[in-house]
């Protein structure tokens, strides 16, 4: 259990870390994500409408 809240902080810190030392490849690398979120989402809907 101690080992789990070490680990979650230890994770926090670092992200807090590339947020603050690096924010304009934080902010790409969030805009990719969410770039291939929507990608994802447009593919699933459109199996969706090809099946009706």
């Amino acid at each position: 259990m101690n080992l789990k809240k070490i680990l979650m902080f230890a994770g926090i810190a670092l992200l807090l870390f590339f947020l603050i030392s690096r924010p304009d490849e934080s902010a790409n690398m969030v805009l990719g994500i969410l770039a291939t979120l929507q990608g994802a989402a447009e593919s699933i809907i459109t199996f969706v409408q090809n099946l009706f």
